[in-house]
């Protein structure tokens, strides 16, 4: 049987989507059919996506531009029989490769978390029995019977509800689990908004119901997910694509010499066989070839710094895109707030009580009233929370130390409320125990309990609900001191506005005083006569430490977007006390998801800027606002927890999961899972990512010139006609060592002061400013003066040829060595700076002057790189070079900074 798909099922009534699907809502589908339908949609579960195998991101790691070139150079040196060039360029080649395999990130598995989540049993009906089968096997047209706990196995139409609440957060991001209702909807209903429907992986808090499956699969809501997540590209982060950038364009450049070199060589008469080593050497002296590693192991250290400060970086580059980032676009739910809905206001006997504190732990607040302990006695106060706490069907325990609650979050918050003011609900039910109830439900809004007072002759009736059902019922109201009065139905109102226009949750409290002889509660006992308690509002709370985090980014040029499935009202609520809006005009405080859903993709670029909180974005939208910040050059972070935020996490720059309440989807999709779910987290990772970009910004500074210099040394041998001062074999001595014992002790320099009162770096600009090429190009053309005039020097003082090149080595150790201690700050003079705060650049000084000891006297060495001893004349005039190169570029930071002062 063909059944149709991709229907409006929230739009059409129970009936007619059960005659489409050819389901019975009494007897379910026969054993056969659905073995048939089984075998034509397939099982109910996500289809799986292949990766990149081990062995393709093995060799994807020589697929890089530079890689090639040195590959290239390895080729020819071996064709020329050049054994130990070509031996010691390979080997290069693999170190590079298998550092960058072993450190790179495990490929996303968010398609089989998403899988993980479908895994469970369902209850149906089948042949007219009810029976408890693998969630895999439903089909289209299986009737699904809900109750309290289940996760729901599959997209359902609801038929049948008895009370039915479900959490839809980790899907929609709302903040409290949906009462659903079996009614038709209006076909352009959100998401979010549709009542009758029940969607795979959200769990069932409250109540029970009947729903007709309606998808499996891959065509279920979280299907959709996993394919905008299959779909979604993983960007390059912006390290990447600078280097990426920086890699090509020195590719070109070096080919261009290299083929500049030979055909010099060769119009200037000289053998093939000495122009092609010269050009190997100009290729191999140009090219960094620490500088992968490099980038790659000062990711790592920032990484470990970063776990220290509670965020784990599951794909290394991410390390470095916090530093970068523009724009950070927040979930609400469990990322800015706690998750855990709290009274905040306190309306009872014609006054007004705020609460503090979050969450449900009773121990984090109070009750006060203008800012002052309650003083004297507050009768109207006391049975306000009263009511709250016993028409309540929730438990709230500590176990280690933390609350939790058993149930409704609503009626958490309305048991912590009591506690707080020294009620304890377990004494409140022996004082008044339970006789009777009427449950929630929504076609009466309100719920009643009824008990017993301990004083003869009444009982009383306790009631919760909405303000519209419990207004028109009651005909009297507490005054502050515990009095019957005349309703004031217009204060109350307008009381229920102030709150809810600031996004609360507001619920309204009741009783009536009955005979002791009623021994159950009805509908017609409640209808009428009933005395009014008050109002309490709860709000799931912003996170203490987010609103300083908020603030914190914003003084550091970062600017916060929050991007949620939740109501507007609410999430401008929220907005406003962590200090996303500001009332100043130039905001748009709030764009929903049905306005952004008319805007075209230019039109959203347009007001991207502008709108501080999206509510009520589904999943492709909270992608598109990803986009469309992304198109207008933003480098984007993205925090979510749920399902729902999956797709986005991916496609942002940098995707960051909550570690505790984020789900095992978004922390699969993300390249960071905070450990603490805490905002302010990420503050402390953009410190350090900051931090590893400068680190990472004073290695290649540090590097190029060494390359630059040995290219140009290479090239003016060639143009000059002379004999090449330094070999292709004793380049990559200098670039391999020096990068490892000098190079890397730049990733330990600790952070420098302000760095989080700078703005973000635009990603536009290259990692070489004008500034740092104009150093780099001096410390290069020292190193080609110093090198040429100590060569020539030393062969004109009758020095062999093997002596000369190992001077001009050293000299050029040397120079990296003095030159290492300038690039300790790219501003800061030297002798500003605390001179034993990173004392890996002193253990790679003498490391790196140890090995250069053996370079040079060693017989071994001395056969495998062609070098000489020589007197310690020789090593004075090297010395003289690197503290005159150190002196210069010293004299070169004060004059930028005096650039910069005036």
């Amino acid at each position: 049987m063909q059944l149709p798909t991709n229907k409006p099922w929230h739009h059409l009534a129970a009936d007619e989507t059960l005659r489409l699907l050819g389901g019975d809502a009494d007897r379910g589908l026969r054993s056969n059919e659905a073995e048939q339908r089984l075998q034509h949609y397939g099982a109910n579960r996500l289809a799986s996506r292949k990766g990149k195998g081990a062995l393709l991101r093995f060799l994807l790691q020589f697929h890089q531009p530079l890689v090639h070139v040195l590959i290239g150079a390895g080729l020819l040196s071996a064709f020329l029989r050049e054994w130990v060039d070509a031996g010691v360029i390979f080997g290069v080649v693999l170190v590079n490769a298998v550092v960058g395999y072993i450190q790179e990130a495990k490929a996303v598995d968010a398609l089989a978390a998403l899988a993980r989540t479908m895994t469970t049993e369902a209850t149906v009906l089948r042949d007219g029995e009810k029976r408890r089968i693998n969630a895999e096997l439903l089909v289209p047209g299986d009737t699904v019977l809900l109750q309290g706990g289940d996760k729901v196995p599959a997209d359902l139409r609801l038929l049948r509800l008895r009370e039915l609440r479900i959490d839809e957060s980790a899907l929609t991001g709302e903040s409290v689990p949906v009462e659903k209702k079996p009614a038709r909807l209006a076909e352009d209903a959100q998401l979010a908004d549709r009542a009758n429907m029940a969607y795979a992986s959200t769990l069932v808090t409250y109540g029970g119901g009947t729903g007709v499956v309606t998808a499996t699969g891959d065509a279920t809501e979280v299907g959709r997910i996993s394919s905008l997540i299959a779909e979604t590209e993983d960007l390059a982060t912006p390290l990447t694509r600078k280097i990426a950038r920086f890699s090509t364009i020195m590719l070109y450049a070096i080919l261009a010499l290299a083929a500049l070199t030979v055909a010099v060589g060769m119009l200037r008469g000289q053998p093939l066989f000495d122009m092609f080593m010269a050009a190997v050497a100009l290729a191999v002296g140009a090219i960094p070839e620490g500088l992968p590693a490099a980038v790659t192991i000062t990711l790592a250290i920032g990484v470990g710094r970063m776990a220290k400060r509670r965020a784990i970086i599951r794909k290394l580059p991410a390390v470095e895109t916090l530093g970068s980032t523009t724009v950070i676009c927040t979930d609400k739910t469990g990322t800015l707030t706690e998750n855990q809905m709290t009274v905040q206001e306190i309306a009872a006997g014609g006054r007004r009580y705020q609460v503090g504190g979050t969450g449900y732990d009773p121990r984090t607040g109070a009750i006060t009233r203008d800012g002052r302990p309650i003083a004297g006695d507050a009768p109207a106060l006391v049975e306000c929370l009263r009511a709250g706490a016993l028409c309540n069907d929730s438990v709230l325990v500590e176990a280690a130390g933390v609350w939790q609650i058993q149930g409704d979050p609503t009626e958490g918050a309305l048991l912590t409320a009591a506690r707080k003011f020294g009620l304890a609900p377990e004494k409140l039910q022996e004082e008044y125990p339970r006789r009777d109830a009427i449950p929630f439900e929504s076609e009466h809004q309100y719920m009643a309990t009824l008990h017993e007072t301990g004083r003869d002759g009444d009982r009383v009736i306790y009631l919760k609900g909405s303000v519209e059902a419990l207004l028109g019922r009651s005909s009297s109201q507490l005054d502050e001191h515990g009095s019957p009065v005349a309703m004031d139905a217009d204060a109350i109102m307008a009381a229920v506005h102030d709150m809810a226009g600031r996004g609360m949750r507001v619920l309204a409290l009741a009783r009536k005083t009955v005979a002791q002889s009623a021994a159950a509660v009805t509908h017609a006992e409640v209808a009428s006569g009933l005395t009014f308690l008050g109002l309490q509002a709860m709000l799931d709370p912003p996170r203490p430490a987010a609103v300083a985090a908020v603030r914190i980014c914003r003084q550091a040029g970062i600017r916060v977007k929050m991007i949620t499935g939740d109501h507007g009202a609410t999430a401008v609520a929220i907005a406003r006390q962590v200090g996303l809006i500001e009332d100043d005009g130039t905001q748009k405080a709030v764009l929903t998801g049905a306005e952004l859903g008319r805007l075209s993709d230019r039109e959203l670029r347009d007001r991207v800027d502008e709108t501080a909180v999206f509510a009520r974005a589904t999943p492709e939208q909270k992608l598109r606002l990803v986009e469309a910040l992304q198109a207008k050059g933003q480098v984007v972070a993205m925090t979510g927890d749920g399902v729902n935020d999956a797709p986005a996490l991916k496609r942002a720059d940098i995707g960051v999961a909550m570690g505790i309440t984020g789900t095992e989807v978004a922390k699969e999709a993300a390249a960071m899972v905070l450990t603490d779910d805490n905002f302010s987290s990420i503050e402390a990772a953009v410190e350090e990512g900051r931090g590893v970009f400068d680190n990472l910004t004073k290695f290649i500074v540090w590097t190029l010139p060494t390359n630059f210099g040995e290219g140009l040394v290479i090239l003016a041998a060639i143009l000059m006609g002379v004999t090449l001062p330094i070999l292709p074999v004793q380049i990559l001595w200098i670039n391999m060592t020096t990068a490892g014992f000098l190079g890397l002790a730049l990733a330990f320099e600790p952070k420098e002061p302000g760095i989080m009162d700078r703005p973000p770096r635009n990603p536009q600009t290259p990692i070489i400013t004008l500034e740092l090429a104009v150093r780099i190009t001096l410390v290069s053309l020292m190193l080609l003066i110093g090198c040429f005039l100590l060569f020539r020097w030393e062969t004109g003082q009758g020095r062999s040829l093997a002596e000369a090149r190992t001077i001009a080595v050293n000299l050029f150790v040397v120079v990296e060595l003095c030159y290492l201690l300038n690039c300790r700050s790219l501003n800061l003079s030297f002798f500003r700076l605390p001179f034993f705060s990173n004392l890996w650049v002193f253990a790679g000084i003498f490391a790196m002057l140890g090995l250069q000891i053996l370079y040079t006297y060693a017989p071994t060495m001395n056969r495998l790189f062609q070098s000489s001893p020589i007197d310690a004349a020789a090593w004075g005039r090297v010395f003289a070079v690197g503290i005159a190169v150190f002196l210069l570029v010293e004299i070169e930071k004060m004059v930028w900074r005096l650039v910069r002062a005036s």
